[in-house]
């Protein structure tokens, strides 16, 4: 239950951070994706079904607070959560690079699949300048604040490891 409470406050601090006070850090109007390192750091540590439902929740969020279709966020969150999940038994939780490695790819994907939604569907056909001005440096601010984000990250999820040891170990 605790665990459940903990991701629950995580999603919604997260969601907050990334559309309220990283408005105030933004580069260029460029902000990091901070829902994606949430959702790859709960898939590399708890799985595929936790990736995929800390994606969608806190994509479906993040929809309400944007404006424009709701779902997207949702559903691009939650695969990029889920295919991060496939890493949870191969790779270790302390090693950074894995990380950095899943929170590139995935927000490399989400910048790509935003771009094909939002603006190829409609026409503009403006590459190599939405490449240049947006999804290289999101790209860059948001592998910067995964060497952050994630130790604090990885340090809840060894408290809540700890705690549900403990419990566990109370019960039998």
């Amino acid at each position: 239950m605790k665990r459940k409470i903990v991701t629950g406050i995580l999603i919604i601090v997260t969601v907050l951070l990334q559309c309220s006070v990283f408005q105030i850090f933004e580069i260029a109007s460029i902000k990091p994706n901070l829902m994606v390192i949430l959702a790859v750091s709960f898939g590399l540590m708890r799985g595929r079904l936790s990736g995929l439902l800390v994606g969608f929740a806190g994509g479906l969020i993040m929809d309400l607070f944007y404006p424009g279709q709701i779902g997207i966020n949702a559903l691009l969150y939650m695969w990029i959560g889920y295919a991060s999940g496939y890493c949870y038994r191969i790779f270790y939780d302390d090693d950074i690079k894995t990380p950095l490695l899943l929170v590139t790819a995935g927000d490399l994907f989400y910048s790509i699949s935003r771009y094909i939604l939002t603006f190829l569907l409609r026409g503009r056909i403006h590459v190599l300048f939405y490449l240049r001005r947006i999804i290289i440096p999101e790209l860059l601010y948001t592998i910067i604040a995964t060497l952050v984000v994630y130790h604090l990250l990885y340090r809840i999820n060894l408290r809540l490891n700890k705690s549900d040891k403990r419990s566990l170990d109370s019960i039998a």
